[in-house]
């Protein structure tokens, strides 16, 4: 700045420029019916972006820091915030990430930082604007493009070939969008690329639990009780077994079981380590009960949570299902389909 107004002083050099003194006015909002689908829309999409820009700039920062931040208290405090402004005129904003960075990198450890440097800009709002109007735009360049650098994890890049393939692929994907197309817009294909691969690896990892039984399985821990009810039982009960989180992606291998189950009497299915359950899970379920209800199976439902016997309730499953056939011991079901299929066997 002081060589800019010294020593090129009657050069064309872009500045900062005036900037307007004192607080804007209240402006009350004003609604009308024709404008309010876009008003929704809009508002709804810059409130998205503003939360992702926001929670990555916290991510940004915690890795600098070393800290957790809270996602709701950064989000409820920018709502707020967005709200007063917009009372006198402002424009919605979120976390900036360069400043943040700068902020840290000078020396901020608390929130009191941040209450600085809005302290600033209001003493240049209110009266120090002079001060600013000077300051070339190629300073503000410049310290953009060291925070830019800065921001880069340089240590992880030195490594990026070391990871698999798919995590380059995401990463570098990322890195180009940002620069060619726009940041929040990498981030959300960023995000939304690994969650499918993120639940395509758990799917593939959880497929391996989905297992209908007809007999004794080592692969499937069972007491010892079960084990000889289903050795009495001869193939005649079958205990289909799930475990973990039922999502979206784990339909495939309960569809596969389904279509592996042989001729019997009962078909026990065993929820009892299934803590929460997906709408896809849940109909690919349906389609295994019912089937096995038309073929003159006998069907057992066993250790269904609260959550989850809602939820079959409201596919009509128990409408199939005699009420004594929901049980909670897979033990105790075992036993009532053992005997009702030996008894079967006698009367054939």
């Amino acid at each position: 700045t002081v060589i800019s107004l010294t020593v090129f002083q009657g050069a064309d050099i872009r500045r900062i420029g005036e900037i307007p003194i004192g607080l804007p006015p209240l402006q009350l909002p004003t609604f009308s019916p024709a404008q309010m689908t876009t008003m929704f829309v809009d508002g709804v999409m810059l409130g998205m972006l503003g939360c992702i820009d926001t929670l990555l700039t916290a991510v940004v920062a915690d890795s600098l820091t070393r800290t957790e931040h809270n996602s709701n208290k950064e989000l409820i405090g920018q709502g707020i915030g967005n709200i007063v402004s917009g009372l006198v005129g402002g424009l919605p904003g979120a976390g900036a990430t360069m400043g943040t960075v700068v902020n840290i990198q000078t020396g901020a450890t608390t929130a009191v930082s941040g209450l600085t440097r809005a302290l600033v800009l209001l003493t240049v709002v209110l009266g120090a604007a002079k001060l600013t109007q000077p300051i070339p735009m190629a300073v503000l360049a410049g310290i953009a493009l060291k925070v830019g650098i800065d921001i880069l994890d340089w240590s992880f890049l030195k490594r990026s070939h070391k990871v698999s393939l798919k995590g380059s692929i995401i990463m570098y994907g990322v890195l180009l969008l940002t620069v060619f197309v726009d940041l929040i817009v990498a981030v959300g294909v960023g995000v939304f690329i690994a969650n499918i691969l993120t639940i395509d690896r758990l799917s593939e990892m959880q497929s391996s639990e989905v297992k209908l039984i007809s007999d004794l399985d080592d692969d499937v821990s069972l007491s010892n009780e079960d084990k000889q009810l289903l050795d009495k039982a001869k193939g005649r009960v079958l205990l289909f077994c799930l475990s973990g989180p039922m999502i979206f992606g784990l339909s495939k291998a309960i569809a596969r079981e389904h279509n592996a189950m042989k001729e019997a009497d009962a078909l026990v299915v065993d929820l009892s380590s299934v803590p929460s359950m997906g709408v896809t899970a849940s109909l690919s379920i349906e389609n295994m009960i019912r089937d096995a209800h038309d073929k003159g199976l006998q069907v057992y439902v066993v250790g269904a949570s609260q959550k989850i016997a809602q939820r079959l309730q409201k596919l009509g499953l128990f409408d199939l299902i005699q009420p004594e056939h929901v049980m909670q011991d897979r033990t105790a079901a075992l036993q009532k389909a053992v005997d009702r299929a030996s008894f079967q066997g006698v009367h054939a």
